[in-house]
C-alpha cells in the first residue's frame, strides 16, 4: 500500500491526530462518570492501584499516542497502518463501555487482548516508518499489559 500524500500542512494533521485521540478519551469518559466509584466498590487484587492514577496516565498515554501517529504519518505511513492505527483506538473506546457500562469483565478481557494485538501490530509497523513513534507507544503497550492483568484480576474476584 502506499502512503497517504503529505498535501496536508503537519500541524493540521497534528491536530487531527489530538482530535482522534480526545474523541476517544470522550466516548471512554461518557461511559465512566461513575467509574472511580465502580472501580472502589469492585473487589481487586492488592496491587490494584488507587483510582485517581487511572487519569493522569490516560492523559499521558493518550498524547503519546498521537504524536506517534503523526510522526508514523510524517514518515510515509500507509492508509492500510493509519487504518489498523484507527482500529486500535476504536477498540481503546470500546473498553470502558464492556468494562464500566456494562459490567462485562470477560468480554472487557477478551477485548484488552484484542486491543493489545493492534497495540504490538502497530509497534512494529511503525517501527517501519519512525522508531520514535515506535517506541512512544511501548507506554502504552506496558500499560494496557497490566490493565489487562487487572481486568482479568477483577473478572476472577468478582
Amino acid at each position: 500500500m502506499t502512503a497517504l500524500p503529505m498535501r496536508h500542512h503537519p500541524v493540521r494533521v497534528l491536530l487531527l491526530f489530538i482530535a482522534a485521540v480526545v474523541v476517544t478519551a470522550v466516548v471512554g469518559s461518557l461511559f465512566s462518570v461513575s467509574a472511580g466509584d465502580d472501580y472502589l466498590a469492585l473487589q481487586r487484587p492488592s496491587w490494584a492501584p488507587p483510582a485517581w492514577l487511572f487519569g493522569p496516565v490516560w492523559t499521558v498515554l493518550y498524547g503519546l499516542i498521537a504524536v506517534s501517529g503523526w510522526l508514523a504519518w510524517r514518515n510515509g505511513a500507509t492508509r492500510g497502518e493509519l487504518t489498523l492505527f484507527g482500529a486500535n483506538l476504536v477498540l481503546n473506546a470500546l473498553w470502558t463501555p464492556l468494562f464500566f457500562g456494562l459490567g462485562w469483565f470477560g468480554v472487557a478481557f477478551a477485548e484488552i487482548v484484542v486491543l493489545w494485538l493492534t497495540i504490538v501490530a502497530l509497534v512494529v509497523v511503525f517501527s517501519w516508518r519512525s522508531k520514535v513513534a515506535s517506541a512512544l507507544l511501548v507506554p502504552y503497550l506496558a500499560w494496557v499489559s497490566f490493565a489487562g492483568a487487572l481486568n482479568i484480576s477483577i473478572a476472577m474476584l468478582n
